[in-house]
């Protein structure tokens, strides 16, 4: 956990009350947020760093390996549970260029950037800073997007390179550690290693899947259920780094195939409950890596011994690092353009070009965190530039946190990008009717005996209605629901009254405790069907 930098060690109790603090700290920034309607990961970050030099406080640093097993592994399995596979699948070439392709390559124009300004930086040092800040974080990611309306391919490819292009600069920097350090680099060896790695990491999240649906299937337990789902991220992770190979590509490959069996393996009782811890933990996981991430900002302008004394080539490289960071990104994307759109127009049908508003949008959505932060924390003592690494890793997740971060929704409202991808061959209210029908049939041939004999008439005669109404709300979803709205209206304000008397002779004294409980676990579920249908 967050502990004291440098000796003497901070006590055990204190360490679990800074925890608390951090926490009633979320809340607040968290409120702040919305009441400024900044992205939240904005105010953390921005709080979090405003916080670390108020005289009194401790310092606060993070143990690096502790960082990337603790907050990585549930974030990517989160993105992974909610990642929509078939459009995954169908963008996958996109997602590769940008998971593997724009990551190398922000790795060496940064290199070669740092390089002709700092010529003493030894090139594979050069080359590790770009390693470092080169991934687009899935947890920034996340944060940001959470609540922008983005189009389909540009939401699946975001999505898909925030889950992949960790792996990709984790890989990169431990090549470019190596060569620092040994003064040795071997491009074939390289590649095969990369592959290796990627491929290994494959094969333990699918054995970690496989073993999960094996468990899941014979358990009974509600919450030895949601405890092994919880475990699976972990599991994943620490066996992928156990046998070297990639712990993130094993993550996000146990989470696709969580996200793809659950609907199947898991009942209705776990899933609810399970979503609903899982959603409690990695919300307060993003909201403290983003303090952390902003209090470590003393510990990183401490090294270089303060922002007054910090050289002016320090300066010049910390400022072209970010603007390489920026830069490189829309040349590859806008490169990628150019080589779809000169094969669409020979004739290749499946190059399929971005168009501009999304290419831009998608050039500006390159947020750093944990990644770029715990990395260089990593690094040895005797890594040249290892404090100018530090500093560069800040500037870069603060910068592209806060300035991008914060000006995408306003930059998607501005150029409106369109969404190129062919709808589904079914909709909302489509779905919706063909749920319905399935469900009628079961009903109406249960509600005659053997012998013709209706047997159930009140329960046939209320699906029959809803059967009505299904075939009013496929033909014109937005009237049917706006008509519908005044009976939900009325259905709450029951539930309201209902509520409020049960709550009247518990008081009294007429009603035990378990009584309560229970009725008014009836009405907590009852609502809550309504206030979804409402679409609250």
């Amino acid at each position: 956990m967050p502990h004291e930098a440098g000796p003497p060690l901070m006590h055990a109790v204190e360490a679990f009350e800074l925890v608390l603090g951090l926490l009633a700290l979320v809340i607040v920034l968290h409120w702040l947020a919305l009441k400024l309607r900044w992205p939240p990961a904005t105010a953390l970050l921005v709080g979090g760093g405003a916080l670390a030099f108020v005289p009194g406080l401790p310092a606060i640093s993070l143990d690096p390996e502790l960082a990337l097993v603790l907050f990585l592994p549930p974030l990517l399995m989160d993105g992974a549970y909610y990642t929509a596979l078939g459009r995954f699948r169908r963008h996958l070439p996109g997602i590769l260029s940008l998971a593997i392709g724009a990551v190398v390559f922000t790795t060496l124009a940064v290199g070669v950037v740092t390089h002709w300004i700092l010529p003493s930086l030894p090139w594979a040092a050069c080359f590790a800073l770009g390693a470092i800040v080169s991934p687009p974080d899935a947890v920034s990611a996340r944060a940001v997007l959470k609540g922008v309306p983005l189009p389909r391919r540009l939401a699946a490819l975001l999505e898909g390179e925030s889950l992949l292009n960790d792996a990709t600069g984790l890989i990169l920097f431990r090549f470019a550690v190596a060569a620092a350090l040994s003064g040795m680099f071997h491009l074939g060896e390289a590649v095969q290693s990369f592959a290796l790695v990627a491929v290994g990491g494959v094969a333990i999240g699918a054995a970690a899947g496989a073993i999960w649906i094996f468990v899941a299937r014979r358990l009974r337990d509600r919450m030895l259920v949601v405890l092994a789902n919880v475990g699976l991220c972990w599991a994943a992770y620490l066996a992928g780094e156990a046998v070297h190979v990639s712990g993130v590509i094993a993550t996000v490959t146990a989470g696709l195939i969580l996200g793809w069996y659950q609907h199947v393996i898991l009942s209705a009782d776990i899933r609810l409950v399970g979503n609903s811890a899982w959603q409690i933990l990695v919300f307060v996981l993003e909201a403290l890596v983003f303090i952390l991430i902003g209090f470590s900002l003393r510990g990183a302008i401490d090294r270089i011994g303060g922002v007054a004394g910090m050289p002016a080539s320090t300066i010049a490289v910390i400022v072209a690092v970010v603007l390489t960071v920026t830069v490189a990104r829309f040349l590859w994307i806008l490169g990628s353009e150019l080589l779809l759109e000169t094969a669409r127009k020979a004739g290749v049908k499946r190059a399929r070009p971005l168009g501009w508003r999304q290419a831009t949008v998608l050039g500006w959505a390159g947020m750093r965190g944990v990644v770029t932060l715990a990395v260089p924390l990593t690094l040895p003592i005797d890594m040249p530039g290892r404090d100018l690494m530090l500093i560069c890793a800040f500037a870069v997740i603060f910068v592209t946190v806060v300035v991008q971060g914060s000006s995408l929704g306003w930059l998607i409202g501005k150029i409106h990008p369109v969404d190129t991808d062919p709808p589904a061959k079914m909709d909302m209210p489509a779905a919706e009717g063909a749920m319905a029908r399935a469900r009628f049939e079961v009903i109406e041939r249960q509600a005659y005996a053997p012998d013709g004999t209706l047997v159930h008439p009140m329960m046939l005669q209320e699906y029959r209605r809803r059967m009505d109404f299904m075939d009013r709300y496929e033909a014109d979803a937005d009237t049917a629901m706006e008509n519908l709205r005044p009976h939900f209206d009325i259905l709450l304000e029951a539930i309201a009254a209902g509520r409020a008397e049960l709550i009247r002779i518990h008081r009294a004294g007429l009603i035990e405790d378990e009584v309560l409980h229970e009725l008014e676990r009836d009405l907590d579920v009852e609502q809550m069907g309504i206030t979804f249908q409402r679409g609250d």
